[in-house]
């Protein structure tokens, strides 16, 4: 699962793979850049969400992600270095665990994917290139 951003949502996927008997990896989208128009968790929410996580039977958070506003090449290289930086802070706290292990960055698309990985993308995400 790509983008989980709510505990009502995380609850309901560890629900579910408690009753298959599986541990479902995930990621937590972070909404980096306060864009009204995008999903995910404000970064000032995720260690919350992290601790519910660590609580929860049947999940495993393994990374974050986010998207970047388009058309501004340093917004988008801002929102791909906080949401690093913020992995990063997060990353040593959580990972003693087991079930939060912030090893995943999903983070660039076709417009921005180089910058992304410049800033430690490890997934990313295109599509129109592809098919260009």
């Amino acid at each position: 699962m790509h983008s989980v951003a709510s505990t009502r949502a995380l609850e309901g996927i560890a629900k579910r793979a408690q009753m298959l008997n599986i541990t479902q990896p995930l990621l937590i989208e972070v909404n980096v850049s306060g864009e009204q128009s995008k999903d995910g968790v404000v970064p000032a929410e995720l260690p919350g969400l992290l601790e519910r996580a660590c609580a929860l039977e049947g999940v495993e958070v393994r990374g974050l992600m986010t998207m970047a506003p388009q058309g501004d090449a340093a917004v988008a290289r801002a929102t791909f270095r906080g949401l690093r930086e913020l992995r990063d802070r997060l990353a040593v706290r959580y990972e003693i665990t087991g079930r939060v292990q912030l090893r995943e960055l999903s983070m660039g698309m076709s417009e921005d994917y180089p910058l992304a990985v410049e800033e430690g993308a490890t997934i990313v995400r295109i599509g129109r290139s592809v098919w260009a």
